[in-house]
């Protein structure tokens, strides 16, 4: 006798679509993207940008092409697991959620490649976030995340913010805008190729933009 399906675990096969965004890449990343699209048409599309224009603005570029009603959005570089995906999915089919977050500081999550200072500073980033804006969120800085369509939508169009504090200011416009969020632990491992584009300047952004969302949410 065979047990029931776990509700917490959906099925794999799962209607999909990938939608590619590049802004300009000085790498092969285009090429590859061109030939998983060629590969697994018509589930894969490559949707470049014509430059670099910020992470808000490539979301905007990739929604014009969506067909669905969820939307997960990650990096492309792996540094988060696909396989995490599928707990997201489960997470908010089982409690309605309008946003899924994946967190790096909570539960079984982890972070794996990163120096003690890059782990300090991206957890003191959090503390500082979560101690002025209560946004109830355990990892606001990171992106991956699951979206309803209609709220990604609504959140872009109040964010203001183009660049490191994008992430930071979805969720908190989120919040502050009444729709529910639920987070699920994962684990983040450092690119192998490329730097950060973490700095002082990053930093110096990221603060203003706490101060900023303090004075207007």
């Amino acid at each position: 006798m065979m047990a029931p399906p776990d509700p917490l675990i959906p099925s794999s096969n799962l209607d999909w679509e990938l939608i590619i965004v590049d802004d300009a890449s000085p790498d092969d990343t285009q090429e590859i993207a061109r030939q998983l699209e060629k590969a697994f048409a018509p589930h894969v599309q490559l949707q470049p940008q014509a430059g670099k224009l910020g992470l808000g603005t490539a979301y905007v570029h990739g929604l014009q092409f969506v067909t669905g009603n969820f939307i997960i959005i990650m990096d492309a570089d792996f540094s988060y697991h696909p396989k995490f995906i599928l707990r997201m999915v489960a997470r908010q089919r089982v409690g309605g959620y309008d946003i899924i977050t994946g967190t790096r500081y909570a539960g079984d999550s982890g972070v794996y490649g990163w120096d003690l200072k890059r782990k300090l500073v991206s957890k003191g980033a959090n503390i500082l976030a979560d101690m002025m804006l209560r946004p109830g969120v355990s990892d606001l800085t990171g992106s991956f995340r699951l979206y309803k369509r209609a709220v990604l939508e609504a959140v872009i169009a109040r964010t203001e913010s183009k660049g490191y504090t994008f992430q930071m200011e979805m969720m908190v416009r989120a919040r502050a805008m009444g729709f529910s969020v639920s987070e699920v632990p994962i684990s983040f491992v450092d690119r192998v190729f490329g730097e950060s584009k973490l700095g002082m300047s990053e930093i110096a952004e990221y603060a203003k933009g706490i101060f900023n969302l303090w004075l207007k949410v």
